[in-house]
């Protein structure tokens, strides 16, 4: 894997634990961050992992800054592009030379809320539910087929910081899943939809939020 992150890296430490414990069948071959202040940056230096600092601004478009990471993912021998929070959105180069090979994921239940602030934005909503996506990066924004998905409730004392912590800690567990089914060659694209190989049908559960008190 490369891993593509521009702050804290708390998703690439997920990533890492699990590669570590033998959970996840991969390897981080190379870290690259645009931000040269990012935690992610100290995270790779005390687990002994390859990083390197691609500053952004020095480049005179978003192709070429592209083109210099691609050179760099090739050259680490990477297959699977992993965004961890890397805030900048890829050209069409990047995605012809790694297609339905970048994962990302995203603070909400895509399609709904893509983009920025999506926490705040389930609040002022007033969904009941919300959670996160691990889907795979397309030309659009957020908009790549869907992998895996987890969902958590919102509550009516919830504020921002709340709800994006109950998120993260489920995001922290589907990332290396979807990882893990990739490893396995269980991944199949038809379309919009993704297909998980040999995966049995997972129990019928229904959620409510508030709960049902009669019915």
């Amino acid at each position: 894997m490369g891993v593509l992150v521009s702050g804290n890296g708390s998703n690439l430490q997920a990533i890492i634990d699990r590669c570590e414990d033998g959970t996840l069948d991969a390897q981080i071959n190379v870290v690259l961050c645009n931000n040269r202040d990012a935690y992610a940056l100290v995270r790779c230096l005390d687990q002994n992992i390859s990083a390197r600092f691609i500053d952004h601004r020095i480049f005179s478009t978003r192709e070429s800054f592209d083109r210099n990471v691609l050179e760099t993912l090739n050259a680490a021998g990477v297959e699977l592009v992993i965004m961890a929070g890397f805030m900048r959105i890829l050209s069409e180069e990047f995605f012809r030379a790694f297609p339905m090979r970048i994962m990302n994921i995203h603070p909400s239940l895509l399609p709904a809320f893509p983009g920025i602030h999506v926490q705040q934005k389930a609040i002022d909503y007033g969904v009941r539910f919300s959670g996160c996506t691990v889907h795979f990066v397309d030309e659009g924004v957020d908009t790549g087929p869907i992998i895996i998905q987890s969902v958590v409730p919102v509550y009516d004392d919830d504020t921002k910081d709340t709800l994006s912590h109950r998120i993260l800690m489920e995001e922290h567990r589907i990332y290396p899943q979807a990882i893990q089914y990739y490893a396995e060659g269980r991944i199949e694209v038809l379309g919009r939809k993704v297909r998980i190989k040999n995966l049995s049908r997972p129990p019928e559960t229904v959620l409510h939020n508030p709960p049902l008190t009669r019915f």
